[in-house]
């Protein structure tokens, strides 16, 4: 197969991907790797090193890994059995210990399950299910920067009056969503080149500095300087205790792990595959995130998946190349070390305002869309249309579907993502085959391919 020749103007372009990519990965490093209880060094670590490995090796040639919410969940878990009880129940071993003895059993898992050809399973999914799920990670997303700001939910509010940080949040989803016609506009002919969310960060950044805003900042402590201290980290990290008893008490927790890993990643590799019209090598991509799992397990740090708000993002950013991926992981590594001032000088409500423009990007308008639009052209006909079956050849979401999306939906925002999937994928496949045989609900797939895709790059 002929390699595909780049410019230098897509080689630049996708620098400038990963650098803008790699401040979201390390704030949300930062964040998951405290709420892991391993600390921020450890999250932003993690992000990295992540980034740089699943890039290079993965199934799904434009994406992000990293530290995401449903594994760093798991991830305090087992933490706080290890801190709480499991260390002294298994002979005194570091809880630390403990954690990466069951990265690297997650790590064995995922790398089996890719021998094993598993990857394939994942494209039992349906369409609609798959909507569901886009929809709830987006209102997640909203929900928990809502949160950050205001303060709710248990969750402490950035420090700073909440009104300033809304405001900030605000105009940086303004800026994020607007830069990019702009620079179209008044500058043709770099608009590739410059990323309408990194000059958003930077905007931000210079004005709340000038005018000193009383408001919190990201917070970047810890890095590795030297060859020694990446040596003694991995020597102070590696487990030393390997017993069966300790093996045995480890495999429940990687293999909780190991299934969310791969719903998580191949969830979103689908996600990513519907905005690039590619398609990933699945058990190549379960290789890469075991790999990966392997090296945090190395170096102390918290597992990862394929995540969809720095995957979503990274195109969004117009990211061709798998090199904006490494770049990424690169780019963070460095900012650990030299740019450390520099990203403290940063809001944490500017990342708010960057996720508010992620989760638009992440949510599936394009049924809701066409469900509403059915609506209002039989707007009169509407208390007779629940579970009515049409047989025009127009394009349409019916009721059962939209059921679907939404039920998907409101189980991942308010349950578990995985009870989602697993939930309605069974139902799905239950009300087709047993309850609704001459008129199943239909897969959205045809839908997707005629009407194209909103949230193309």
């Amino acid at each position: 197969m002929a390699r595909r020749i780049f410019s230098a103007q897509e080689f630049l372009q996708n620098l400038v991907a990963g650098l803008t990519v790699s401040f979201v990965a390390l704030s949300l490093g930062a964040a998951f790797g405290i709420l892991s209880g391993r600390g921020a060094f450890a999250g932003m670590l993690s992000a990295a090193v992540i980034a740089l490995v699943t890039s290079l090796f993965g199934g799904t040639r434009v994406q992000c890994s990293g530290p995401t919410g449903p594994m760093t969940t798991v991830t305090a878990v087992v933490v706080a059995a290890a801190h709480d009880h499991l260390a002294a129940e298994l002979g005194g071993i570091s809880s630390d210990h403990f954690l990466n003895i069951v990265l690297f059993l997650t790590a064995a898992t995922l790398l089996l399950a890719a021998l094993l050809r598993l990857g394939r399973f994942i494209t039992l999914v349906p369409n609609v299910v798959i909507s569901g799920f886009m929809d709830g990670i987006a209102v997640i997303i909203w929900l928990d920067q809502c949160k950050k700001l205001f303060g709710l939910g248990g969750k402490a509010a950035f420090t700073g009056p909440v009104g300033t940080n809304v405001i900030v949040a605000i105009i940086t989803a303004v800026l994020v969503f607007t830069l990019p016609y702009f620079l179209r506009k008044v500058m043709p002919k770099f608009a590739g080149l410059l990323s309408g969310t990194l000059l958003a960060i930077v905007i931000m950044t210079v004005v709340a500095s000038l005018f000193r805003l009383p408001i919190e900042h990201v917070e970047l402590t810890g890095s590795i300087k030297s060859l020694g201290d990446l040596s003694a980290l991995l020597r102070a990290q590696w487990p030393t205790e390997w017993s069966v008893p300790v093996l045995l008490a480890a495999l429940p927790f990687a293999l909780q792990l190991a299934v969310l890993a791969y719903l998580d990643t191949l969830l979103t590799s689908l996600v990513v595959d519907k905005m690039t019209r590619e398609r990933t090598q699945q058990n190549k991509e379960l290789m890469a995130q075991g790999l990966s799992a392997a090296a945090v397990a190395a170096l102390g740090g918290i597992p990862g998946a394929q995540a969809t708000i720095r995957s979503v993002l990274i195109i969004k950013e117009k990211a061709t190349l798998r090199l904006a991926g490494v770049m990424v992981g690169i780019f963070a590594l460095v900012e650990m070390v030299l740019l450390q001032d520099a990203i403290n000088l940063i809001p944490q409500a500017v990342f708010s305002g960057v996720l508010f423009k992620v989760g638009y990007d992440v949510f599936d308008w394009l049924p809701l869309r066409l469900y509403l639009k059915e609506l209002m052209r039989d707007w009169h006909q509407v208390a007779h249309k629940l579970f009515s079956r049409h047989d025009d050849e127009r394009i349409f979401v019916t009721n059962r579907e939209i059921l679907m999306i939404a039920g998907t939906t409101l189980l991942t925002i308010f349950w578990d993502l995985n009870v989602a999937v697993g939930s309605f994928t069974l139902l799905f496949y239950l009300l087709n085959r047993v309850l609704l045989r001459a008129n199943p609900i239909r897969d959205l797939k045809p839908i997707l391919e005629t009407e194209g895709m909103s949230d193309e790059p």
